[in-house]
């Protein structure tokens, strides 16, 4: 029933009835904690989405590989980020594989896409909020693209690194930089790195920040002082 499944991949495409797919979701929810099922339900998987099948079909693929995949997946998923078509799906995917294969994947990528993609890309490595990412991230932090830009300041917000904090303070001040300040404080502080988090929150108490930015840089400092003495 499994390879009748597969084989039901090459008729598959909007509307099509899912039930026959069903032995394939069963399989990957059996594969739970058996590495070998898991690695051999991947191998079959990455088989398919290299065919010349539907972009349902590979979405459905890429689903599933988020569930089962493994570093091997990695370079398959990798070939498909530059495709307008298949980009989210396989980033979807690549966002929770396990490993440094994938963080690099993304981290590289953020050089070889743009538009939509390559904020689509930043979005997936400060989804896995990987420290290694800094570096990608910082060399767009200034791109001239907006839209980039933005992207670059969130996801080092949501790393919450003290590298990440740097490279923020680093950077020209703005609304979404100083959003991700807090994001990274906010991070900082519920790792108990309160002086590394208080440290941003003070930079952005400054006098000549706008006055709802001094107010919510307050609130962190005494945020900071309570965990402080707890």
């Amino acid at each position: 029933m499994l390879n009748e499944a597969f084989e039901s991949l090459k008729e598959y495409d909007w509307g099509t009835d899912k039930a026959s797919l069903a032995p394939i979701d069963d399989a990957v929810a059996a594969s739970h904690g058996n590495a070998t099922a898991r690695a051999d339900i991947e191998s079959q998987l990455l088989t398919w989405l290299e065919r010349d099948i539907s972009r349902d079909a590979k979405d459905f693929i890429c689903r599933k590989l988020a569930l089962v995949g493994s570093a091997v997946s990695v370079p398959a998923l990798t070939k498909l980020l530059g495709l307008e078509n298949h980009s989210h799906m396989a980033r979807f995917a690549m966002e929770r594989i396990p490993g440094p294969e994938a963080t690099k994947a993304l981290a590289d990528a953020v050089g070889s896409v743009s538009g939509a993609l390559k904020v689509g890309v930043i979005g997936s490595i400060g989804t896995r909020r990987d420290a290694s990412s800094v570096a990608a991230l910082v060399s767009v932090l200034g791109s001239s693209d907006a839209l980039v830009a933005k992207a670059a300041a969130r996801a080092l917000g949501q790393i919450g690194t003290t590298e990440a904090a740097t490279a923020l303070g680093n950077a020209k001040p703005s609304p979404e930089i100083f959003d991700a300040q807090f994001t990274c404080a906010e991070m900082l502080l519920a790792s108990n790195k309160i002086e590394d988090a208080k440290k941003i929150y003070r930079s952005l108490s400054f006098d000549d920040r706008a006055k709802l930015v001094r107010l919510a840089a307050t609130r962190g400092m005494l945020a900071c002082e309570a965990k402080a003495t707890t």
